[in-house]
């Protein structure tokens, strides 16, 4: 039995929830009659239901987030109508802001709005005792970094052999980019250096080998920033795998010293461009230097082995197709390994909103809020460029069709392969559920017959892709092969991260 149960729903097993984490570590004398039990997407609702009754919990808190809203409203639901005398508490961004239009809002007990991680902890034990606050909504308010736990001593054992660890140097964020929910954060805190740099010595010993970063701007102070990239370079193994988020146009020298001293595969940075475009960085409050954003990107693929992973957002204010493509060239000509298109979503609580009328913009009343037409980009070639970005990560990022996408994007990389999803989707009608070898197929028959390259140029390509990606199964362009070479993988070989295919 667990009188409380912390919950959510994670987009695949591997991300484990930080949010979850902190919330147990922070529950004090509450904490042995928690437990935390955590579901992935595309579970049922009923087994869920089950899973959690099973505990016969007094409280039952959920995390929230635009990726599980609409599954979480339905468990909710579930759960109110099996066992009403549960108390169910919602919180996390997703029900943060906006919550009084939220069914998920109306039908939970209490949501808890902003920082959970004291405000939880307390609505728990006035609940437990019998003194149940009259108001639905608690607000979580900000306590200082010092005055929470860290979370990471509830990562288990299997946690930290088979999930990514989730970790933060710090909160918030100092820049006001309007579709991001940290621009009402009034600057970025830092937690404890030293507290925290303990913490990530415990994990490493435990055997944690995969470090996420969750901080908005880890770069944004070269002497922290330093210390932890020389924690990780004291403990270089071959299973050391760091991610981060970075700033663009800022990468001090002694950062890039530290950089430089890493071997591939190790580090990751993800950098958010967005846009290029400074008219509309000046709509949406996006402070950033292109030139010096440039040079930086130019630098990590020339003098270090970082993977770079750079963000793109299509349908911002102000912006059309044009003005999307050559910012999209303009990065694909800077050679990031991957290239991030994203469609611009209406955060709940975020100040994109100021622009909806000027611009007209018309967003998916349902998560993930995606914006669906502007006045500058029509719903039809919205469409297109979400079936764009949709095959890029197939192809563009996947880094199984490296040496056929030189053929594929030769001279206008936007243009080539706007073309080329415009004549896939017409062609199969799909943007999921391809099979990789169809996949290679339709790629050979766009070159050949719609590009007109050569076909011997077209399948030596593909072929050298196929193979060096590990697949093994039969094209239908393929020469004869020996049965060694058109074997098919077994299912039992361990699938390669897409990671390491850019090293190749």
């Amino acid at each position: 039995m667990s009188r409380i149960v912390l919950s959510t729903l994670n987009a695949r097993y591997v991300h484990a929830s930080l949010g979850l984490r902190y919330l147990a570590a922070n529950l004090g004398e509450l904490r042995g009659e928690a437990r935390i039990v955590e579901f992935v997407l595309g579970a049922r609702a009923i087994d869920m239901a089950e899973q959690l009754l099973a505990h016969s919990p007094r409280v039952i808190g959920f995390g929230v987030y635009i990726w599980n809203v609409e599954e979480t409203t339905r468990l909710v639901a579930l759960l109110k109508a099996i066992a009403p005398e549960v108390v169910i508490v919602v919180g996390g961004p997703e029900v943060s802001y906006e919550s009084e239009s939220q069914r998920i809002c109306d039908l939970a007990d209490y949501v808890v709005t902003g920082w959970g991680d004291l405000a939880f902890a307390g609505l728990c034990r006035s609940v437990l005792g019998g003194d149940r606050p009259g108001g639905k909504m608690i607000a979580g308010g900000q306590p200082p970094l010092s005055a929470i736990l860290m979370p990471y001593g509830e990562f288990t054992e299997e946690d930290i052999a088979r999930r990514f660890v989730y970790v933060e140097a710090s909160r918030g964020c100092p820049f006001k980019c309007e579709f991001c929910l940290s621009s009402l954060d009034k600057t970025a805190w830092a937690f404890d250096l030293d507290s925290f740099m303990g913490e990530l010595e415990g994990l490493h010993a435990r055997g944690a080998r995969h470090f996420r970063f969750v901080d908005r701007t880890f770069n944004l102070k070269a002497a922290v920033g330093s210390r932890i990239l020389e924690f990780f370079l004291e403990r270089l193994d071959e299973k050391l795998f760091v991610h981060f988020e970075v700033i663009p146009d800022h990468l001090p020298d002694r950062l890039k010293a530290a950089i430089a001293r890493f071997p591939a595969g190790a580090l990751q940075f993800e950098v958010g461009i967005q846009t290029w475009n400074e008219e509309v960085q000046a709509l949406i409050s996006r402070k950033q230097d292109n030139a010096k954003a440039e040079e930086n990107l130019r630098w990590l693929r020339a003098e270090s082995n970082a993977l770079v992973h750079v963000d793109l957002i299509a349908g911002l204010p102000g912006e059309d197709l044009e003005s999307f493509g050559r910012g999209f060239d303009r990065l694909h000509a800077l050679a990031p390994h991957e290239i991030q298109v994203g469609i611009l979503k209406r955060l709940r609580g975020t100040p994109i909103a100021r622009h909806t009328e000027r611009f007209a913009m018309r967003y998916n009343p349902d998560p993930p809020y995606n914006v669906l037409q502007t006045d500058r980009i029509a719903f039809g070639d919205m469409q297109r460029i979400a079936r764009f970005a949709r095959y890029w990560d197939m192809i563009g990022n996947s880094g199984r069709f490296r040496r056929a996408l030189t053929l594929l994007l030769e001279g206008f990389p936007y243009a080539r392969f706007m073309r080329f999803s415009d004549w896939l989707y017409a062609t199969t009608s799909k943007t999921h559920e391809i099979a990789l070898e169809r996949l290679f197929e339709h790629v050979y028959l766009f070159l050949t017959r719609e590009l007109g390259i050569a076909p011997a140029a077209a399948s030596a390509a593909l072929l050298a892709d196929y193979e060096a990606s590990g697949a093994r199964g039969r094209l239908s362009f393929m020469p004869d092969r020996t049965p060694r070479e058109t074997r098919v993988r077994a299912s039992t070989e361990r699938a390669e991260l897409r990671q390491a295919r850019h090293l190749r």
